[in-house]
């Protein structure tokens, strides 16, 4: 399906919130070639950026709801969960079940959704991360009771135009995706951080540790990507017996204090909060 002519004659994608997630999507997606004039974004407060990137595209920018002319084809919620009970009961009452509604909140289950849109609302679950602004993101994409086979197939195009998508067995599954790789990104980023100090540390100036610790992650990813070997092998490809980097691992892979130990306990947090969410809500 291509976005280019998705939209352009059954009703506009209309984007409810466009904060960091939302506006990284829209960055993708305007990337890809999604015409400005079939994008309506509803967003009350919206930074200066977002204000210039609607002006550039042409992207009608609305204060709320019933600013909209028309009835969008796919609505992509990317609001914050505290703020769905307020928001989400006057889309119901404007368009009724008519719209797709993609949903990019974590935590807040489809249940939820249809509590305050009606039964009928058809609602996907997707959980992206933030590398869709470059194309490069994960989206792990569950539909909801009564979402047909076209508008799961739109709302697979939608992510599939950022990055790579995979398709989930449950919805319970969402919270797991939530702290690998929705929540992902941020380790990676600290990663990087703790590295170039670690680099400090041995006495490498700032500039030049945050230099090599940002081209080294972006490196080992890119050789991740292109190389058929699993990470395992890349990592044992590197590690030369009573080298420099097997005294390295052998701290980062300590059974009880190493990487894997805080991994597994940091995705296990972020998962947790995630339930948490939905059950306040």
């Amino acid at each position: 399906m291509q976005l280019a002519t998705a939209f352009s004659t059954n009703g506009p994608l209309a984007i409810l919130g466009c904060g960091k997630m939302g506006g990284a999507l829209l960055d993708g997606w305007l990337a890809h070639g999604l015409p400005g004039d079939s994008i309506r974004i509803i967003e009350p407060t919206p930074a200066e950026a977002l204000i210039r990137t609607a002006q550039e595209h042409d992207i009608a920018l609305l204060g709320n709801a019933e600013d909209l002319n028309d009835t969008p084809k796919a609505v992509l919620i990317a609001i914050k969960p505290q703020m769905m009970e307020s928001v989400l009961p006057a889309l119901a009452t404007r368009f009724g079940t008519k719209p797709l509604y993609v949903s990019i909140a974590a935590g807040t289950s489809i249940a939820t959704f249809r509590a305050l849109l009606g039964e009928d609302a058809r609602i996907v679950r997707v959980m992206p991360n933030t590398p869709v602004a470059v194309a490069r993101g994960a989206s792990a994409i569950f539909p909801g009771e009564g979402v047909t086979a076209e508008e799961s197939s739109l709302a697979d195009a939608l992510l599939a135009a950022v990055g790579e998508t995979v398709h989930l067995d449950s919805e319970a599954q969402m919270d797991a995706v939530t702290g690998v790789s929705g929540s992902g990104p941020a380790y990676i980023f600290h990663m990087i951080e703790a590295l170039a100090q670690a680099g400090e540390a041995q006495g490498l100036a700032p500039d030049l540790a945050m230099q090599l610790a940002r081209q080294t992650v972006i490196g080992a990813a890119a050789l991740a990507e292109a190389s058929d070997e699993t990470a395992e092998t890349l990592r044992v490809n590197v590690t030369s017996p009573q080298g420099t980097t097997a005294a390295a691992l052998e701290l980062l892979m300590h059974e009880k204090v190493g990487l894997g130990v805080l991994m597994t306990r940091a995705v296990a947090a972020a998962a947790d909060r995630s339930r948490e969410l939905s059950g306040n809500l």
